[in-house]
């Protein structure tokens, strides 16, 4: 091909990503909607978070605080963490990307499960890595199953702690059992987006680990259970080498001025925190047993959101029961990009939404 013919080609890798879908946010015209899709908080921010994003407007024109110190120093406080050791980020996305970017040569191997984030691939793939997806086992993510697919060639490994979007977690112990299997010069990512709502004695959110390790970062939002998932806020918690190393690769300033003063004041906000939690820990019992008794398989979860299995059968698949429940206003998930079609995944949302997906359902089921 000739000079004037060539165009720019996208780096090896690029094209075989099939570009991230949100949850979709409408239903039908003329119908209340309710959006229970995108595993946002159906309590919204606090108070203070959005009385600090308001003021933030008064220096529209000046540039943020790069380091995003006090955010830091706020998270670090909340949490009993250096701050020297805590990165920001535009949403977590943004930090599993910067760590890809920095951490993946190409022909490297990036592993993960079959159930897992779809940002992991993407973020593999866009580095010029290598994805390996490992089977799970019931729907949770199986360690020897991702020990014996570690390589020379591995140099990430990311968990989903509890995992989106099925619901379900590693106790920490079995954490700890991947962490040991992975040579020293493998990164665990460990992806604890949720980590604020599990309500389990056995387990943890990997600040320990990440204490104790040279190989271990958390990255963690304030997409879910703070509510701010619009001002994109993500925070990883590593070892000083790894902080150094994201820190030369991220863009300057990539934390907004009013994401950073509405982070601030959400994070010290424990009384907001602690309602939130409350609310989700009473519907996600109430939600799930209330579906299985309509006949429907939901896998245990720990986060924010359920899965739901819909039946093999004609008029009952799960593409039939979102056109249902989509035409009532309800707007869930559908999972078949994450290899489950037979199921829709369902945010925990207000008393009025929760009640209204179960009758909604019921109808559905006839």
């Amino acid at each position: 091909m000739s000079n004037a013919e060539s165009i720019p080609l996208p780096r090896p890798g690029v094209m075989e990503i099939a570009a991230y879908i949100p949850g979709r946010s409408k239903a039908v015209p003329g119908v209340k909607l309710y959006k229970l899709s995108s595993n946002e908080s159906p309590l919204g921010p606090s108070e203070k978070a959005k009385q600090a994003y308001l003021a933030a407007a008064a220096k529209l024109e000046d540039y943020p605080d790069g380091a995003s110190t006090e955010l830091r120093e706020a998270i670090g406080a909340m949490h009993g963490l250096n701050p020297a050791n805590i990165l920001c980020g535009n949403g977590s996305d943004d930090i599993l990307s910067l760590i890809a970017h920095t951490y993946l040569n190409p022909g490297d191997e990036a592993i993960f499960s079959e159930h897992a984030f779809l940002v992991y691939r993407i973020d593999t793939l866009a580095s010029g890595g290598t994805p390996v997806v490992v089977p799970e086992k019931n729907l949770t993510v199986d360690v020897d199953a991702m020990l014996a697919r570690v390589s020379d060639r591995t140099k990430v490994v990311f968990l989903a702690n509890p995992n989106n979007p099925t619901g379900t977690y590693l106790p920490f112990e079995e954490v700890r059992r991947l962490h040991a299997g992975l040579p020293s010069d493998v990164l665990l990512v460990l992806d604890a987006a949720y980590a604020e709502y599990v309500r389990r004695n056995d387990y943890e959110a990997g600040i320990e680990l990440v204490s104790s390790s040279r190989n271990v970062i958390m990255t963690r939002t304030f997409s879910k259970i703070y509510g701010l998932a619009a001002q994109r806020i993500g925070w990883c918690y590593g070892p000083a080498h790894v902080i150094d190393a994201l820190n030369r690769v991220r863009t300057p300033f990539n934390v907004n001025a009013a994401a950073l003063a509405a982070g601030t004041a959400a994070i010290r906000d424990r009384d907001h925190l602690d309602v939130a939690v409350a609310h989700n820990e009473k519907w996600l019992a109430w939600t799930s047993e209330a579906i299985r008794e309509l006949g429907l398989d939901v896998t245990p979860s720990v986060g924010n959101f359920i899965l739901i299995h819909f039946p093999d059968e004609d008029g009952k698949r799960a593409a039939d029961a979102d056109t249902f429940l989509v035409n009532r206003g309800y707007v869930l998930r559908q999972v078949a990009a994450y290899g489950l079609p037979g199921s829709l995944r369902m945010t925990i949302g207000t008393e009025e939404a929760n009640r209204g997906v179960v009758d909604a359902l019921k109808a559905f089921l006839g």
